[in-house]
């Protein structure tokens, strides 16, 4: 049974030194030490030994598991070491490389030019406020005294959900919806995105962005609007912008306007951006409808404002020299990194 035992002890280390993986080292373990390895079966044939020698196999035997044992965890350990030395090898770090650089997205023009006119009209007393932009037909045609027989209906392409509900052609319903509250004064804008079926090209899209003004009070006039919109001008475009209102139409407003600024390129001498007239269109103003400050539950004899409507996207290809609309919606990031 001695010689049986240093045989099996002898055959182990030498399978440990041949061993060159873990994997190899954990079948020695089995096969000598498992359920079924060598010294297992050594000590099931115990009942065969002579119950005077059974102390001394028993001995034996656990003497030759301990050096299996201590044979097994030392070279596990040096191989551990061994494969921790070449993963640091392989996985090890220069400091001295230049650091991968972080993509930072850009803002995009329309941003640049909505907080530019939000903080405009925040510095005058104006309040941003917001609105669905599903909207229903009597606030964005009715309320703003555009009726259902009513021509300027055919002029804007609506997209319709169904007979009552629509694609907001303007932001105008907000102001119709803070107007209904009866919360006197007001002085608000309006920015959100509109929908009307127009064809893409250069100055045109189905859908785009406007920022539309309202100021309700007690004597409020047609120089008020003048001046605010001067104002607003001079700080968006420059301090020697002037402007020049035309008369023109709207349905919700009479008197109305439209609104002209210096060039800001030429000063007002004529170049390729003003086409030559020294003049560039940039809004539409005029005082309230009186039957519209009706329609909303406001008495126009004591209460009179005036209204106002820019297009975001007008802004920002005039403001920043774009030539072609398209351009803001294609994300593409050479585009954005000018901003």
């Amino acid at each position: 049974m001695k010689e049986k035992l240093e045989q099996i002890k002898k055959e182990a280390l030498e399978q440990i030194g041949n061993a060159g993986a873990l994997d190899a080292l954990n079948d020695v373990r089995v096969n000598f030490l498992g359920k079924k390895g060598a010294l297992t079966a050594v000590l099931k044939s115990m009942k065969d030994v002579a119950p005077e020698d059974r102390p001394k196999v028993g001995q034996l035997v656990n003497e030759a598991r301990e050096e299996i044992e201590k044979a097994l965890e030392s070279a596990k350990t040096k191989m551990e070491q061994i494969i921790r030395e070449q993963k640091m090898k392989a996985e090890v770090i220069d400091v001295t490389l230049p650091a991968k650089k972080n993509s930072v997205g850009h803002r995009h023009p329309n941003t640049i030019a909505l907080e530019e006119v939000e903080r405009i009209f925040i510095g005058m007393g104006y309040e941003v406020v917001e609105g669905p932009e599903v909207e229903k037909d009597y606030y964005n045609f009715e309320a703003l005294n555009i009726p259902a027989d009513h021509p300027a209906k055919d002029e804007q392409d609506t997209f319709y959900v169904n007979g009552d509900i629509l694609l907001r052609t303007q932001t105008s319903p907000v102001q119709a919806r803070v107007m209904e509250q009866g919360k006197l004064p007001i002085r608000m804008i309006a920015p959100g995105r509109v929908f009307r079926a127009d064809e893409v090209d250069a100055t045109h899209s189905p859908s785009f962005h406007q920022i539309e003004g309202l100021v309700v009070d007690k004597n409020i006039t047609f120089s008020d609007l003048k001046g605010t919109l001067a104002e607003f001008a001079k700080e968006l475009f420059g301090e020697d912008t002037k402007v020049k209102f035309r008369p023109h139409h709207f349905p919700f407003t009479e008197p109305s306007a439209e609104v002209d600024v210096s060039c800001f390129k030429c000063k007002g001498a004529g170049c390729r951006f003003c086409k030559g007239s020294g003049w560039i269109e940039i809004l539409g103003c005029g005082m309230v409808h009186p039957h519209v400050f009706e329609m909303c539950g406001i008495d126009p004899k004591e209460y009179t404002g005036f209204a106002f409507g820019i297009g975001l996207e007008r802004i920002s290809l005039l403001k920043y020299e774009i030539d072609d609309m398209r351009l803001l919606y294609e994300n593409d990031i050479r585009f954005l990194k000018q901003f």
